[in-house]
């Protein structure tokens, strides 16, 4: 049971500390143990979202296909969030602003790839613009 004499408890369960003054021992905080697994002698199997152990056919199909389709519209909005960015980072009202071939460098695009997706961003922010009107 807490000393009802002692400094209240911050969130953690750590004491706050004691006021300073002349003659006060400093109290130090203990670090936090670390809590960790120690490593196995043998690595676990790789598992991808536990496909490996459906039996049936018929369910493997149905949730492979759910997990490609969910892939497939993580990868269609990544896209839309990487051509905002192009188009950000073209804008020429930015004092720093790149050409389409240094935005390219930066993630492995050609030039006209790059400006495609510029002009694709662009288009995705004039419609996020004229939505929030």
């Amino acid at each position: 049971m807490p000393d009802p004499q002692s400094p209240a408890s911050e969130q953690g369960g750590r004491s706050a500390p004691a006021a300073q003054g002349p003659g006060t021992p400093v109290r130090r905080l203990r670090p936090a143990q670390l809590i960790f697994e120690p490593q196995s002698d043998e690595p676990e199997p790789e598992r991808f979202f536990d496909l490996e152990s459906i039996e049936d056919p018929g369910e493997l199909l149905r949730r492979s296909t759910e997990l490609t389709l969910a892939f497939r519209a993580a990868a269609e909005r990544a896209t839309d969030y990487q051509a905002i960015a192009a188009a950000q980072l073209a804008d020429p009202k930015r004092f720093d602003a790149l050409s389409p071939a240094e935005i390219g460098s930066r993630v492995e695009w050609t030039a006209d790839y790059a400006a495609r997706m510029i002009e694709y961003g662009r288009g995705l922010q004039r419609q996020r613009n004229s939505g929030e009107h």
